[in-house]
């Protein structure tokens, strides 16, 4: 009957298939509509990884896991569940058209979907050797990336009487990586990284770039699920305690993404030096319904050793240094100045539907010097110590239109912290979400982020959130989401308990495949510490600040697209009152195997409170979200060039004029002058 069907699909397919080939498949735009990137203190770095990951190598539909697909951020879990009932009830897809007779899909998910999915399988693994699979995989790359400011810092200048400290190395930036990788099958590759004002050098203390990153996993072997060497992350649960970093957080897509995967163990192949592992994990299935992973890492980190004298030279660190920049000596002499050993376990129980999954955590953290923060009041219930343990419970349910989440753990100190939530599709064009966390102050979670308000950190908060989305059809969209949040204790630049809110309301509005108009508003308010000049005191107020967003998107022909976009905000702290504005136009072009992408940006911004954040085009494997601070312009052009099917390189040329400065920033990253220009090579090799 399929072999039927499928001449149909096709037929009625066509107009899809048309627009959807990989080759025109432009995933840099892909991803900024999807999640519209506006604000830096979220990390889409890995997230954005992940998805070119599937996108270089799409997931097999037919095996795919509701994990797999959750992890994509497109689909709801009625629609994930629908797509599995349907293989279980008609066999493997001949197709990825034949997912147009499943009734929950609609063709706008169908084609957000396509870039990331297929129906073959590449090579038959139980009849292939590891090495073999290796060696003939097409999904590899070697990139190969330099860049520099051409304007000089005053880090590079020569050292006078009133400053001596300079950086040490040249002020370009080196990257470099190379992997191959099949999903749910292998993994293998590495990463090297030199920041500007780093040496480049092989001697007794470097070893040319001045960070280096392995990792090889292979994965379904029998009852081994997963087994990574080298570096890697881990995401549990709800992320309290284990979180690789694949999570948006609060933005304009405010179902799918309020709720974390079991996503398990991951390569690590980011450029930031701290915030994964190094040595090894495994997962083992028990039985169909039980797997474990357990883990040990071990990692030199940055820090800067103190004394003291009273305790006869008692050494100890007042914090880890996550900069990851070792460019002038203070730097060079706190680089890996302490070793963090991490270890632990978790045990995971799905039922055969995998509509209930319950989780068990244990992590342990052992530093090789004692953490002590300064003697502040605010750091009154911070980790001090070597040693540090955390236990917990994660639980996910599925039931009917309902969805439920949960995950709950204790620190060593006592401290509790629990997340949890539900999303529910009300009606087909109706969907919400709540969420519920409470991260006492006592509460440490070294590799936990959570949802919540403090990106990073899952101590001192509570709060709640709600997240509406309604479409009544294709071309009409409003999402919103509403998020109060409490700090019972003092944070660093607030000195009293505190709280606040945070809401958004968006409007999309589609009338084709070719144009996307949107407006978005988002008032936020938080408690900040105000220095009062006129007396010897300090004032905490909250301040509110109002962004609003109209931005404009049009396919105006098959090679040419415009996006035009309108940001404003004001700031209210104690009646003073503060604005920016920013106002962008791009244009990309593409011409055969030329790709082209420009922007023009104009803005006016009173103080750094009204910084404009604006996500723009970089070259593959690189991800920019700008702020736009005090007045001037930006502008970049971003070529793209296919050699041919081994060869790829891009260009970036991207500088920032500013009015009335004589000079930009501060510090060693000083530059005389009101322009700074960023120039970027990346050539990439396929084998």
């Amino acid at each position: 009957m399929k072999l039927l069907i499928l001449p149909i699909l096709i037929l009625i397919s066509l107009p899809l298939t048309a627009q959807n080939t990989r080759q025109d498949f432009d995933i840099q735009q892909y991803i900024e509509k999807i999640f519209a990137f506006q604000d830096s203190d979220l990390s889409y770095d890995e997230l954005y990884e992940s998805l070119l990951l599937y996108y270089s190598n799409p997931i097999n539909i037919n095996k795919a896991t509701k994990e797999d697909l959750r992890a994509l951020y497109i689909l709801n879990d009625q629609q994930i569940d629908a797509i599995i009932e349907h293989i279980k009830k008609y066999g493997n897809l001949l197709s990825v058209y034949e997912l147009q007779t499943i009734p929950a899909l609609s063709l706008d998910d169908i084609r957000s979907l396509l870039p990331f999915i297929r129906v073959d399988e590449h090579l038959n693994k139980d009849n292939t050797p590891l090495w073999q699979r290796i060696t003939t995989e097409p999904n590899n790359y070697l990139l190969l990336r330099v860049e520099r400011t051409l304007e000089t810092k005053k880090g590079f200048t020569e050292p006078n009487e009133s400053s001596i400290s300079r950086y040490a190395g040249s002020p370009y930036k080196l990257y470099s990586r190379f992997r191959v990788s099949h999903t749910n099958d292998f993994s293998l590759g590495f990463t090297a990284e030199k920041d500007a004002g780093e040496t480049f050098s092989f001697n007794h203390k470097n070893h040319g770039f001045d960070f280096y990153s392995l990792h090889f996993q292979i994965q379904n072997e029998g009852r081994l699920k997963n087994l990574i060497l080298g570096d890697y992350q881990m995401q549990f649960g709800q992320g309290l305690l284990l979180s690789a970093g694949f999570n948006v957080g609060k933005g304009s897509e405010t179902i799918n993404t309020v709720r974390r995967s079991n996503i398990g163990a991951r390569p690590y192949t980011s450029v930031l030096e701290t915030g994964f592992f190094r040595g090894a994990t495994a997962t083992y299935q028990i039985n169909k319904h039980m797997e474990t992973t357990v883990f040990y890492s071990r990692l030199q980190q940055d820090a800067v050793l103190r004394s003291d004298s009273a305790r006869n030279a008692y050494e100890f660190i007042s914090s880890v240094q996550n900069s990851g920049f070792h460019r002038t000596d203070s730097e060079i002499n706190a680089k890996n100045q302490i070793t963090e050993q991490t270890y632990g376990s978790q045990l995971l129980f799905k039922d055969a539907a995998d509509n209930l999954q319950v989780g068990f955590t244990v992590i342990g953290n052992h530093y090789s010097t004692p953490l002590i923060k300064s003697d502040q009041l605010y750091n009154r219930y911070a980790f001090s110590g070597n040693d540090n343990y955390n236990i917990g419970i994660s639980g996910q349910y599925n039931w009917n239109n309902l969805a439920l989440f949960t995950e709950a753990a204790k620190s060593k100190s006592g401290g509790i912290g629990a997340v949890g939530g539900f999303i529910i599709n009300l009606s087909k064009s109706l969907q919400s979400s709540i969420v519920l966390r409470h991260y006492e102050k006592d509460f440490h979670s070294f590799y936990g982020s959570a949802f919540s308000e403090a990106a990073g950190s899952n101590s001192n908060e509570s709060g709640w959130y709600w997240g509406l989305k309604y479409s009544p059809n294709r071309k009409y969209q409003v999402t919103a989401y509403f998020d109060q949040f409490s700090f019972p204790w003092l944070k660093f630049g607030v000195s009293r308990p505190s709280d606040g809110y945070e809401y958004l309301v968006r409007f999309n509005y589609q009338p084709s495949r070719k144009a996307l108009l949107y407006a978005q508003f988002r008032q936020e308010s938080k408690a900040t510490d105000i220095t009062m000049l006129e007396r010897p005191m300090v004032l905490t107020a909250n301040g509110i600040k109002n962004n609003w967003i109209i931005s404009a998107d049009l396919d105006a022909t098959d090679n040419i697209t415009l996006k035009t976009r309108i940001q404003f905000s004001n700031y209210n702290l104690n009646n003073r009152y503060s604005e920016g504005l920013a106002l962008i136009q791009d244009l990309n072009v593409k011409l055969n195997k030329f790709r082209i992408s420009t922007r023009f940006a104009l803005f006016d911004t009173d103080d750094y409170e009204n910084r404009q954040y604006a996500y723009e085009r970089d070259v593959l494997y690189s991800f920019a979200i700008p702020a736009y601070h005090g007045r001037g312009t930006r502008t970049y052009i971003l070529l793209q060039y296919k050699i041919n099917q081994h060869f790829d390189i891009w260009l970036k040329y991207a500088q920032t004029q500013y009015r009335h400065q004589d000079s930009i920033s501060s510090g060693l990253e000083e530059i005389e002058g009101s322009t700074k220009t960023d120039i970027k090579c990346q050539l990439r090799v396929r084998f």
